[in-house]
């Protein structure tokens, strides 16, 4: 059977993640966290006090960070590694929330993302999420869907995972991380969150995880079989 790879983009918290790891998961496929990438590259530049204005010091700290995804068989999701140390739950914090859109603007961060997310793809069967996913990454993938919900929706899945992980945050507070958020990714003069014009759109205000992944499958296996 041949293996295509799927890229999904769209706005934060419209479950593209879940939804891109559960189809990974069901397809046997490798799932690539492109927002995890940023947001480990992120939380480097946080620890180590990086000026991202300087472009010696992020080129420099460049050099020094190397993202993996490891297979946790335990959970059987993949988790984010940043220089070998775990971070999955780290990078989700919204201290590194805050910070994830200026780090993505810069086009050093993005190039060297980019480079190594081609080649995790270079041989189909990949399933990666993202905000330029199917205009800069991965512009040949065979299915390439856009997701988007509303904000109220979007708020509230993200409250409800946050509150999981024991953090709060009031909806007020979220919707207003997200407005700057698309501002920014939309705005960016790098890769900029756009819709490209043959993606397929997904509105998952009024969906259930399943009927997501489910919408998502359908489409791959009518790419798959065709």
């Amino acid at each position: 059977m041949k293996k295509i790879n799927i890229a999904i983009d769209g706005f934060s918290g419209c479950g593209k993640s879940s939804t891109a790891k559960e189809v990974a998961k069901r397809l046997a496929y490798k799932f690539i966290d492109s927002g995890a990438m940023y947001r480990a590259v992120t939380l480097y530049m946080l620890q180590n006090k990086v000026d991202i204005k300087d472009e010696a010091q992020v080129m420099s700290a460049l050099e020094a960070i190397s993202i993996d995804f490891r297979h946790n068989p335990q959970t059987g999701k993949s988790e984010t590694f940043l220089n070998g140390a775990y971070v999955e739950e780290e990078i989700r914090k919204m201290y590194v929330s805050e910070f994830v859109s200026p780090v993505a603007a810069i086009k050093a961060v993005r190039v060297a993302m980019v480079a190594q997310q081609q080649e995790m793809g270079k041989y189909r069967g990949v399933v990666m999420d993202g905000r330029d996913i199917a205009s800069v990454v991965f512009p040949d993938a065979e299915l390439k869907i856009f997701m988007k919900a509303s904000d109220e929706a979007r708020a509230k899945r993200r409250q409800a995972e946050l509150e999981e992980k024991g953090e709060e945050a009031s909806l007020e507070e979220i919707v207003k991380n997200f407005r700057e958020r698309d501002l920014q990714d939309s705005n960016r003069k790098e890769s900029p969150l756009i819709q490209v014009p043959e993606a397929i759109v997904i509105d998952t205000s009024h969906l259930e995880f399943e009927d997501q992944v489910n919408k998502v499958l359908t489409l791959a296996n009518e790419q798959i079989e065709g």
